[in-house]
């Protein structure tokens, strides 16, 4: 199956604590239905100091579920995603504004 969101779009999560933030995809994984975004669904991880790295509380993303977020249109709305065929090669867009993502 084609994969609708993927690594670099602009989303907005729709459901969770986070809803309405806004952000750009990390890093997507496909086997489990997760990205990452940045600056969403932070949380705190407790790191030991080392040799090479320093120590304490650095926020890190965590993976958010897939059905979750909405990619965004050139106006900054909220979008589903389809797929259509152009000069033979399978590409995506937005429903809403029916441009090319």
């Amino acid at each position: 199956m084609a994969a609708k969101l993927k690594k670099g779009d602009k989303v907005v999560v729709l459901c969770g604590k986070d809803k309405g933030k806004e952000g750009e995809i990390s890093s997507v994984t496909p086997a489990t239905g997760k990205a990452i975004v940045e600056g969403v669904n932070v949380s705190i991880r407790h790191v030991k100091q080392s040799q090479n790295a320093q120590g304490g509380r650095i926020p890190q993303a965590m993976p958010i579920q897939l059905s979750n977020l909405a990619l965004l249109d050139s106006k900054g709305k909220a979008t589903r995603v389809g797929f259509r065929e152009e000069d033979g090669k399978k590409v995506r867009f937005a429903k809403t504004t029916g441009e090319t993502v």
